[in-house]
């Protein structure tokens, strides 16, 4: 009783304290609160931010190969000779301006448009300047290697699953970054209750000095009791110093996930949730971590990728073998660009061509070496996400374990702790009375110490516990209504 009474004197002071500064006390911050600080301020996750970006211009260059490309070319030049006494001097002046479309369809057949303008000026020709136009349609096609719309689209199918792939490993920075997160506010919610119960064990180390002292004065006790109590007393600001160098460290671990270079700012009241979630269970944990955890989800989606590599190597393995064709349109010499271009719409000239193309290397060894790669690195990374399969059971069934052992173990800690309790309560009542010595009073006090921050450790192990079964099921986000 004499424990709980002051206890209660203890707590009315440290009530009267936070009624005097509220007014420059911080704001209590809750552990959503420090996530959502976290995901905005926290430098790893500035950095990953960009991965994402990255991936998502990789796909546009990719996509980039299917789009129209124009060319235009121009030149112009001039030759002369000289007159030597035998043959007249000359001089011809030339232009040419072309003007082309290329399309790449996902077929991968090549289609060309483009345009051709001739001008020539010479000293002995007929027109002078004279033009000449023709448009020109050509189109190329492979029929092995390169052919087919999956061979041609695989770069960007492979930039779109790259996309996927760095979302996921983003997303896995964000639940590191909160497992993190969750892990540091608690231990600084630990160390601050520790630090409390440091606190209260100096004031029953003084008191019993005190009380010592006086029984020492009416021949009661002896100067060894004094002594005891007085290392006692020493023995309790040593723990209080350190539960209070503890306290800081946390803080600021806490500080450097949540913010940026804020390591002196000051953390408002941090607390346990009163409320503990039910016991998982294995199938549901399992079968969570399957569906949501990033780096399994990754690791499928690099087989896809190796799909297409293998897809790609196997075509390339086979002989560049492609048919080609062009159909133009030209014009008889004209006085000026619009007449050349007219007779070439009236067809003054046509022409075609029909073309096959086989380049074969000898054994192609390369190439098929390039193929047995890709399949052997497919195989090797649908081994990893097998292994991974057990790794993430491994880890599921050790992580429900944790969670179930050390919600047993709150319970027993929390009887350990009232039994010490009364333990010390009832070795005081005989110090009273002069049936125990401080000596035995002290254990009692050191037991109450021990048994009450065994209380809060399994309290916080239960915690991080749970903290860890959802990293692993990669079920964080869902729980804090985060959308990424």
């Amino acid at each position: 009783m004499q424990l709980r009474r002051l206890a209660l004197v203890a707590l009315g002071l440290a009530g009267l304290s936070a009624i005097l500064s509220a007014q420059e006390a911080p704001a209590p911050l809750t552990v959503e609160e420090a996530i959502q600080r976290a995901l905005r301020r926290n430098f790893s996750l500035e950095a990953e931010r960009l991965s994402p970006e990255i991936a998502r211009d990789a796909v546009e260059v990719a996509r980039g190969g299917f789009l129209p490309e124009f060319t235009f070319d121009l030149s112009r030049g001039t030759t002369r000779t000289h007159q030597n006494g035998v043959t007249p001097g000359t001089k011809l002046e030339t232009g040419d301006a072309r003007l082309g479309v290329t399309q790449r369809f996902y077929t991968g057949t090549v289609a060309t448009v483009s345009t051709n303008l001739d001008r020539t000026e010479a000293t002995s020709a007929l027109f002078n300047p004279a033009y000449n136009a023709d448009l020109t349609v050509s189109v190329r096609q492979p029929l092995l290697a390169g052919a087919g719309r999956e061979v041609n689209r695989a770069p960007l199918d492979r930039a779109r699953l790259g996309l996927d792939r760095a979302n996921l490993n983003y997303k896995a920075s964000v639940l590191d970054v909160i497992q993190r997160t969750e892990n540091a506010y608690y231990g600084l919610a630990f160390a601050r209750e520790q630090r409390e119960v440091r606190r209260l064990s100096l004031v029953l180390a003084e008191r019993l000095l005190e009380e010592a002292r006086t029984r020492r004065q009416t021949g009661v006790a002896t100067d060894l009791d004094v002594l005891q109590a007085d290392v006692g007393v020493a023995n309790a600001r040593r723990g209080l110093l350190l539960a209070e160098q503890t306290v800081q460290d946390n803080r600021e671990s806490l500080l450097a996930l949540i913010g940026q270079f804020e390591l002196d700012g000051t953390v408002g009241a941090v607390a346990l949730p009163a409320a503990t979630p039910e016991l998982p269970t294995f199938a549901s944990s399992y079968d969570a971590a399957k569906r949501n955890q990033p780096d399994y989800l990754a690791a499928q989606t690099a087989i896809e990728q190796l799909k297409l590599d293998a897809k790609v190597a196997k075509s390339n393995a086979r002989p560049d073998v492609s048919v080609g064709g062009a159909v133009g349109f030209d014009s008889f010499p004209a006085t000026s660009g619009s007449r050349a271009y007219r007779g070439a719409l009236e067809r003054d000239g046509t022409s075609w061509q029909i073309d096959l193309s086989v380049s074969l290397p000898w054994g192609q060894v390369a190439d098929k070496a390039r193929h047995r790669q890709a399949i052997a690195s497919l195989t090797q990374q649908q081994i990893l996400v097998r292994s991974l399969e057990q790794d993430i059971e491994v880890q599921v069934r050790a992580a429900v374990r944790a969670v179930e052992t050390n919600a047993e173990s709150v319970k027993i800690s929390s009887l350990a702790r009232e039994l010490s309790e009364k333990q010390y309560e009832l070795e005081e009542a005989r110090f009273r009375a002069g049936l125990s010595t401080s000596r035995r009073v002290l254990e009692a006090q050191q037991d109450l110490e021990t048994a009450r921050v065994n209380e809060l450790q399994s309290r916080i192990a239960l915690r991080n516990s749970y903290t860890a079964l959802y990293r692993i099921e990669g079920s964080a986000l869902q729980r804090y209504g985060i959308t990424l």
